[in-house]
């Protein structure tokens, strides 16, 4: 039988402490939400690996979904310096593993998750906290009528961060997103200033694809 309790200080001691995540709230979130809860029955003794974890298999057109690494989760949260009054939008959740972790120190979460079968597992995960909402739509769409954010957060790698996310952004908002392919994407911070983005690298990641964020290509003879 794994203790999971033990496998979650491990967790963040071998890999979010020693990785410059040094906001005491991240790591007591982490702390507090057991992440063998959002893996699929079968994988829960994976739960506390240092790798994305599959939740879905790809099927019907449909990419396999992912939890992202415990790492770079940590990594883009702290990035995103969220304060304990901040609106988060956090798109793409699949089980709600990262919402979870957000509930824990910004004052409301928007999750948002189109596969019907991740919404419901979501909801039933979270267990109705009360500062959590799950939307189910498009991720790419994000959610709009729930907005402005002060911050929004991907749990995926994206191609390019498309206009109507930067437009869901309150004044001053951040966006973290892994953006590219592979091991050429990077994690960036985009900041809304009036009308203007601005966007710095902060690591190198290569995490899962988020479905609905490739870029459409023109013909090319």
């Amino acid at each position: 039988m794994i203790d999971f309790a033990q496998a979650r200080r491990t967790m963040v001691d071998t890999q979010i402490r020693v990785n410059d995540v040094t906001d005491g709230r991240i790591v007591a979130a982490l702390m507090a939400v057991p992440r063998e809860d959002f893996v699929p029955a079968g994988r829960r003794e994976l739960a506390y690996i240092d790798d994305d974890i599959a939740v879905s298999e790809a099927s019907a057109g449909k990419p396999a979904r992912y939890l992202i690494e415990p790492m770079v989760l940590a990594k883009m949260l702290h990035a995103a310096e969220i304060r304990s009054e901040d609106k988060v939008l956090d798109i793409g959740i699949a089980t709600g593993y990262s919402a979870a972790v957000l509930a824990g120190f910004a004052a409301a979460v928007v999750a948002v998750e189109e596969d019907e079968t991740l919404v419901a597992a979501a909801r039933e995960a979270l267990g109705g906290k009360a500062n959590v909402t799950v939307h189910a739509g498009p991720l790419a769409a994000g959610a709009p009528a729930n907005g402005p954010f002060d911050v929004i957060v991907l749990e995926g790698a994206i191609e390019a961060v498309p206009q109507t996310l930067f437009d869901q952004l309150k004044d001053g908002g951040r966006l973290v997103a892994v953006v590219g392919t592979g091991r050429a994407a990077k994690c960036l911070v985009h900041t809304r200033i009036g009308q203007e983005i601005s966007t710095r690298p902060v690591f190198d990641a290569a995490i899962p694809p988020l479905p609905g964020f490739a870029v459409v290509r023109g013909f090319v003879f």
